[in-house]
């Protein structure tokens, strides 16, 4: 990271809204285990994952279907903090990251931890499976407005990028949010992302920072000002190949509205 990046803005002092190494397992009165359930099948999104003594571990099996037969080659392991989706055929539901999105499952709206400003300090370490991507986004419910869609990219991490020193990509990407402009880039930290590492966003009053290991990579003069939920997840993007299961581990979720 660039010496001229600084520290991390401090961590309030207060408790965290969230706070959760996965010890006790998967809170579901705080986590959906499932990627986009409305834009697919339930056995689809399904996240496959075990808990584990760092953590939780999001896996992609050898049986896994993809995610949508529309995108495979695709299969994806993911927690978010909420789903919110139209009936049946709706072109409604959180993150239509693609324009031919309608839902195939309705599914009842649950904001479990849907802050519209905040901080989110997320442990994780990234999988050097092939073909495999863990990410961390924080996605616009969009429950109240289609537009209220952007999205803040904490990182992705593609298992080639990864070695003493790991490209990700972070930033800021409008999707369907008119207010909002797509600034991406990529950064390279210092580290080895295999391992237990900590990525920080915190964002409000149209701004958003991005670091890492608490040396800020981004202060980006925009920010979604809507209701936002977290996504973490683990894709395998291609043919099916290697060894199963591919897996990547969140140790800690630490979050403040």
């Amino acid at each position: 990271m660039p010496s001229t990046s600084g520290n991390l803005p401090v961590a309030p002092s207060r408790e965290p809204d969230i706070d959760d190494d996965f010890s006790q397992g998967l809170n579901p009165e705080r986590w959906v285990a499932a990627y986009l359930p409305q834009w697919t099948t339930p056995e689809r999104a399904r996240a496959r994952y075990a808990v584990v003594d760092a953590g939780i571990e999001l896996r992609i099996d050898s049986d896994q279907p993809d995610w949508r037969p529309e995108d495979a080659p695709l299969r994806v392991s993911n927690l978010q903090t909420g789903v919110y989706s139209g009936s049946v055929g709706s072109p409604l539901g959180t993150h239509r990251h693609r324009a031919d999105l309608t839902v195939r499952t309705a599914t009842p709206q649950r904001l479990l931890f849907a802050p519209s400003r905040g901080r989110v300090d997320i442990t994780v370490s990234a999988s050097l499976d092939a073909d495999c991507m863990v990410a961390a986004w924080l996605v616009g419910t969009e429950h109240r407005s289609p537009t209220e869609s952007g999205e803040i990219c904490i990182f992705e991490i593609d298992a080639g990028a990864i070695g003493r020193t790991t490209v990700a990509r972070t930033g800021l990407k409008a999707h369907h949010d008119p207010q909002l402009t797509t600034d991406m880039i990529e950064v390279a930290v210092p580290l080895d992302a295999s391992s237990p590492h900590t990525w920080t966003a915190v964002w409000g009053e149209g701004e958003t920072v991005i670091g890492c290991e608490g040396r800020t990579l981004r202060r980006i003069a925009q920010a979604p000002d809507y209701p936002l939920f977290l996504m973490i997840d683990l894709f395998e993007i291609g043919p099916r190949g290697g060894d199963y299961p591919k897996t990547a581990t969140i140790h800690r979720v630490r979050a403040w509205r």
